[in-house]
Formats: C-alpha cells, sequence, structure tokens
C-alpha cells in the first residue's frame, strides 16, 4: 500500500500545483474555478440508502445530465432515466436498480458542477440553464479538490470523478454488483441496524456477545456515535437488544435486502473480482481515499482489491472523513442524490463547510 504521508503530502501540494498543470487532464478544478471555494475541498460522493423518488428529475433539465442519462440508458440497456424521475420508492428500492441509478444521478451531477462552473455550451443555453443553478455562500471562490470518497457504491462514482473509471465501465461494474449482492442476499439472508449513541468499542463488544446466535459485524462506522452492525436476523436483533441495555439511544433496522458489508456477501465478493479484472483503471487524477482501510489508494489493482473487499468489510467513513481532515479540507461537498454524508460529516467536523448539489442545482 502506498504510504499515507507521501500521498497525503502529494494531496496537499495538489492544492496549488501538479493537478492544476494537467491542463485538459485536469478539467474538475479548472472548471470550477469560479463558483466553489478557494479553500481545500473534498467531493463526497452518495451510497445506497440515499436515493428517492424523483431524484434524477432536476437533473433532466441540463444538458448535461440529460446526456448522462441517455449514456446510461445506451451502455445498461435499461431505462434508467425512468426509474431515477419517475420510478416508485419500492423499485428504487432494489439493489440492482438503486446501484446504477445512484451512480447515473451521481454523475449526472457532477457533469452539470464541471459544465455549468467552466461556462461551457452556447450562450443562449447557459442562460436557459442559470436560473436552476444556485450557488451556496460557502461555494464561492477556487475549487482546489484534495481528495474524493464515496460512501460503498458511490466510490465508483469517486472513482469516474478521479478519472480511475470511465462512466461507461462503472455503470457495468455496479450493475453486476447489484447482481451479485441480490444473488447472495437471497443464498444467505441478513439484516441492518443502525446503532445510535453508543461507542464503536461497545459496539464491537456487544457484537462479540451476541455472536453466539450467529453472524453480526460492525458494517459501517458512519461517525461518532453512529455504528451500524450486519448479519444475520438472529444475531443482529440480539446485539441490538444487548445495545439498548448497554445505553444505545435508538437501534434503527435499516430496509436494505442484505447484510452487506459482511461475510455473508462473500459469494458476491469472488464475483465482483473476476469483473473488476475485465475492467480499465488507471491512477486516480484525484486522490481516492478507499471505504475499507479510510486512506488513499493509489496502484490501479490496490484500487481494484480494495472494491472487492468493501462487499464483505466494514465501511471505515468516519476514519476517511478524518483523513481528510488531517490534510486540511475544511470543505466538503456531496454529489449525488440526498444529504446522508453531509450530515454524517457534520458529526465528525463541526466547522466543516458543507454543501450538497440537492442544494447547488436548483428544484
Amino acid at each position: 500500500m502506498a504510504n499515507k504521508t507521501v500521498l497525503g503530502q502529494r494531496a496537499r501540494e495538489q492544492g496549488g500545483g501538479e493537478a492544476m498543470k494537467r491542463g485538459g487532464e485536469y478539467s474538475l478544478t479548472r472548471s470550477l474555478a469560479h463558483t466553489l471555494p478557494r479553500s481545500p475541498i473534498a467531493l463526497l460522493f452518495s451510497g445506497q440508502g440515499s436515493q428517492y423518488a424523483g431524484m434524477g428529475v432536476r437533473l433532466q433539465r441540463f444538458s448535461a445530465g440529460k446526456e448522462t442519462f441517455q449514456e446510461a440508458n445506451d451502455i445498461l440497456g435499461m431505462d434508467v432515466a425512468y426509474l431515477c424521475c419517475s420510478g416508485t420508492d419500492s423499485e428504487l428500492a432494489d439493489t440492482e436498480i438503486t446501484q446504477p441509478a445512484i451512480l447515473t444521478c451521481s454523475i449526472a451531477a457532477f457533469r452539470i458542477l464541471d459544465e455549468k462552473a467552466n461556462h461551457r455550451g452556447t450562450e443562449a443555453r447557459r442562460e436557459k440553464e442559470r436560473s436552476n443553478l444556485s450557488v451556496s455562500p460557502c461555494l464561492r471562490g477556487s475549487l482546489r479538490p484534495l481528495a474524493t470518497a464515496g460512501l460503498s457504491v458511490g466510490e465508483y462514482s469517486a472513482l469516474v470523478a478521479s478519472e480511475v473509471l470511465s462512466f461507461a465501465d462503472a455503470l457495468k461494474l455496479v450493475k453486476e454488483r447489484g447482481r451479485l449482492m441480490a444473488e447472495a442476499a437471497a443464498a444467505n439472508p441478513g439484516t441492518m441496524v443502525a446503532i445510535l449513541g453508543l461507542d464503536s468499542a461497545v459496539v464491537e463488544s456487544v457484537c462479540e456477545e451476541a455472536s453466539f446466535s450467529g453472524i453480526v459485524r460492525p458494517a459501517n462506522y458512519n461517525c461518532p456515535g453512529q455504528v451500524v452492525i450486519s448479519g444475520e436476523k438472529e444475531a443482529v436483533q440480539k446485539a441490538a437488544e444487548l445495545a439498548q441495555k448497554a445505553g444505545a439511544k435508538r437501534c434503527l433496522s435499516l430496509d436494505v435486502s442484505g447484510a452487506f458489508h459482511s461475510v455473508l456477501m462473500c459469494s458476491a465478493e469472488s464475483g465482483l473480482r473476476e469483473a473488476l479484472s475485465s475492467a480499465s483503471f488507471s491512477r486516480p487524477r484525484i486522490p481516492f481515499i478507499a471505504n475499507v482501510t479510510g486512506d488513499y489508494v493509489e496502484e490501479p489493482e490496490e484500487i481494484r482489491e480494495m472494491l472487492a473487499l468493501q462487499l464483505s468489510n466494514p465501511i471505515q467513513w468516519e476514519a476517511s472523513v478524518r483523513r481528510m481532515m488531517d490534510d486540511g479540507i475544511t470543505t466538503f461537498v456531496e454529489v449525488g442524490p440526498g444529504k446522508v454524508l453531509a450530515g454524517l460529516v457534520r458529526r465528525i467536523y463541526r466547522e466543516a463547510e458543507i454543501s450538497s448539489t440537492d442544494d447547488l442545482i436548483g428544484s
């Protein structure tokens, strides 16, 4: 694994140098120069659970959004645009649909901000669309993105933004990822519960105590006082009961179709490795932080490995945000549907400046 100090230093240096020198290779920094902040910034990409009915409607009002949805439709052979604009909550709850839908909405939002900030397109088109694009007070100045990260399936959006993966390859991968996860969930039923108000060490302890009832492990270290557990239903229920006895404020059952980020997904992991091996990966042009380690990953083979391991290992989201904070990042933009990540960042770093594309792209 690449040395974290070296990669952190490289990320800091990119704020004023190397990435900017890439010119056309680094269109994001150049294109958002007039709308986003001069302070160090990270782009965070939404994960599963952030979807909502109609999440693609506002994106379709922009040419870059329409083009992105058409591209997804053509590549996947399914009407992603319809699902994102008119699909029901129950349709969007299907992981095989949710994953490509979130990726498409995230990249559409990413491209819209890129195009608008760079003033591309005809003047008439800009004038027509300008009224739909608002700019938060904290998003004025010059974008100097030091890092990208995404929650779970959001990693694929982050990798497209960092130019590690093409949008086409990312779409094919998340569609296959969704299929494999659905198969694993059917073969190994399970569930997930969010534990609120306990330290992570206490959650780990109650999972260990409940393991006599079956498989249960922490799956997402989201922020202080919020850890999601995953595993077999009886064991997860027992761990939740123990957590409440230990002083948890709440234990919330999640509306998911399987025990994601647990060993019950191991069969999906092996299948995903095969799919990942056939996709083309490049080194990140914006430093990328992986869920599994909460640290920078740079080599293509290591990125492939992190994506495979992510299916059956915990998401280190709090560690990922703190890693960015260590590099002086103070501003975060959540790209994609919803504001889940913005809320988590606020719990980790109260002084952070945070915006989301749901705010930036007018309704």
